[in-house]
């Protein structure tokens, strides 16, 4: 029998062969490589017998699909090792997240000085290198029984649906329940850490009972554990949830969990970002508007939110009337195209949002500006005849590659195309607008790694994984092409026939949250902004009383050219005030003495303590201009 490879060249195989038997043919043999395999655009594990004809993908280590597979095996192991150690704890649910996994016990205590053994139990595991069997359960009454001793896992049994299928895997003497896909055999884990652990409600309820949660990682490369543990050092040091409250950016208050509070000098941060965002804006010809934030059930029902997201959604009754607040702002933005027939002439019509939405998220989840209740979206939807699909995608990724650059963000792009069930548009639909967007990465000559069948039920789509200083990613931005609310919402215009037309729909955010993006480059320039964004641009330090009237003069000046400038004249020495100034990240420190006020200078260091010395004032207010107006990230004035 063949079957083809991504590259569509074609391998020979003999019948009943596995895809683990094609990875070994293939030499594919590495710790980092086959950790599983996509079969027509299914994900499964390596055990899986290959028919005649079909498609099979690798994923290794540097995919997402990969690294899933990869954490979702060891999260198995970090079970195990418990179940060894401490035969009396329940295992409930251990998923893979962004960075690794957790898993959620009960009838456990432990503290970080139990790490060590818990590694050791785990490495050993590992080292006997079981090879994960899966097992699918003729009935849930058979699941149940297997999982009797275990009141979690029957409760998650008697959840699935009916027509659901029920599996588990086994290695060695220990068996879960689980979808999978895992690892062929555990010795393709080369490295691993038990990262921290913390409390947990079931479910992510309150009420519920309180769970031990560890967290851990693991590579197929000792190396890799190295870099991503001194990462997670150097993120200490740049922690949102710590800088920001210090350079008195934001707080967060117990009075409304999830909903961040922006303080003066946070807000002129986010001031310059709408202000740069909107200035896109308008150059490529979008509308701005602004929907409201609390509509009827009616509305939700339409968009299918209240069947699909009620959980997520804060909805009371006003005059006997169900209202919510708006998680998204889509189906707005579909209420305003509805307000008057449009003309194809009128196409593409490019519609802005910076809209406020609120999402329930577990109290557990909620995570500094990263993850809240509340968060404005950049959302923009764009309605199009179908030929306008290919060049509208490539004029967003332009604008994103102009804004996530101008921030000195990498990234890098991923197609996710139509899964394999559960969506909506038919076949010719889907073509079409998959092939739009792959024509337009083409044409911008990006790279982009394709997801097979992990688009969104109503289309295709695009999403941008930027990369800070730090070398972590962030999915932010994205593209999707959707044929669910056009649909939904009879969204029409006039063709040149006279016809009446339904249009396509792209959503798109770049920011993504805009309060996620702040979070983002707080920690992507560790507090140290450029002068452009800074609240703390120009600090005017004086060395004794006397001095203070030339430094008030120059203050003003300062801010009469638009500059955030302040002054200390406090009675301390001129190093601590310096230094003072250096903590706060101000960006310019200038520093007036007798020799200043005589030749109507300053004296400049900069927040990274370099002395430039005696400047003449003119001259250093041209180069600071010129700085903010092409929004530098680097100071003319640097070593």
């Amino acid at each position: 029998m063949f079957v083809k490879l991504k590259d569509q060249s074609s391998v020979e195989l003999l019948e009943g062969s596995t895809a683990k038997d094609l990875a070994d043919k293939l030499n594919l043999k590495g710790p980092d490589q086959a950790l599983g395999a996509s079969i027509n655009g299914k994900t499964v594990d390596l055990s899986c017998t290959l028919k005649d004809g079909d498609t099979v993908n690798f994923w290794n280590f540097n995919d997402s699909q990969g690294k899933e597979i990869f954490w979702h095996t060891s999260a198995h192991v970090l079970a195990q090792a418990i179940l060894r150690i401490y035969p009396d704890a329940k295992p409930t649910i251990g998923p893979p997240i962004e960075n690794g996994f957790y898993y959620d016990f009960a009838n456990l205590t432990i503290s970080d000085t139990d790490f060590e053994k818990i590694e050791n139990e785990m490495q050993k595991i590992v080292s006997e290198n079981y090879i994960s069997e899966r097992q699918t359960f003729p009935s849930r009454e058979e699941a149940l029984k297997n999982f009797s001793h275990n009141p979690y896992k029957c409760e998650l049994i008697q959840n699935f649906a009916p027509s659901e299928e029920l599996t588990g895997y086994r290695q060695g003497e220990f068996f879960d329940l689980c979808r999978g896909p895992h690892l062929y055999s555990l010795g393709k884990i080369k490295a691993l850490k038990i990262l921290k652990t913390s409390g947990a409600y079931w479910h992510g309820d309150p009420t519920k009972e309180m769970l031990t949660r560890i967290y851990g990682i693991t590579f197929p490369d000792r190396k890799l554990l190295k870099e991503y543990l001194l990462q997670l050092e150097e993120a200490k040091k740049r922690d949102h949830k710590i800088l920001g409250p210090k350079l008195d950016l934001f707080s967060l208050k117990d009075e409304a969990p999830g909903m961040p509070f922006i303080h003066p000098k946070g807000m002129v941060i986010w001031n310059q970002l709408i202000a740069y965002i909107r200035e896109c804006l308008a150059r490529k010809d979008y509308v701005e508007i602004k929907t409201p934030s609390l509509m009827t059930r009616e509305l939700w029902e339409r968009s299918g939110h209240w069947s699909n997201y009620r959980q997520n959604m804060y909805a009371f009754q006003i005059e006997d009337r169900d209202y919510a607040i708006k998680p998204m702002n889509c189906p707005g933005g579909m209420l305003y195209y509805k307000t008057y027939v449009h003309s194809y002439r009128e196409l593409p019509l490019r519609v802005a949002e910076i809209g406020n939405v609120h999402r329930h998220e577990p109290s557990g989840a909620l995570s500094g500006l990263f993850r809240v209740r509340s968060f404005h979206q950049d959302d923009a939807h764009i309605f199009m005849k179908p030929s306008d699909i290919q060049s509208e995608i490539l004029n967003v990724l332009n604008l994103a590659h102009e804004i996530y650059t101008t921030f000195g963000l990498n990234y890098h792009l991923e197609l996710s195309t139509k899964p394999e069930k559960n969506t909506i548009g038919s076949d010719e639909d889907w073509d079409i607008a998959t092939a739009g967007l792959k024509g337009a990465l083409d044409q911008a000559g990006r790279a982009y790694r394709i997801n097979e069948g992990d688009g969104a039920f109503y289309g295709p789509k695009i999403d941008f994984h930027i990369r800070d200083a730090i070398n972590r990613t962030w999915q932010c931005g994205t593209i999707q092409l959707d044929m669910a609310l056009p649909e939904k919402f009879e969204l029409e215009y006039t063709a040149a026939d006279g016809t009446r037309r339904r249009p396509v729909m792209i959503h798109r955010a770049l920011f993504g949250s805009v309060e996620r993006f702040f979070g983002i480059l707080i920690e992507h320039f560790s507090g140290k902004f450029p002068l452009w964004l800074s609240p703390l641009q120009v600090r005017v330090v004086t060395v004794a009383d006397r001095h203070s009237t030339y430094a008030e003069e120059l203050v003003k000046k300062f801010k009469e050219a638009g500059f955030h400038c302040d002054m200390d004249n406090a009675s301390e020495s001129v190093n601590k005030k310096i230094r003072n100034a250096q903590l706060s990240q101000v960006n310019y420190i200038l520093t007036v003495g007798d020799t200043e006020v005589e030749h109507q200078t300053a004296n400049l260091r900069t927040r990274d303590n370099v002395v430039h010395g005696e400047v003449k004032i003119e001259e250093f207010l041209e180069k600071i201009e010129k700085e903010r107006k092409e929004r530098l990230l680097q100071s003319p004035y640097r070593q």
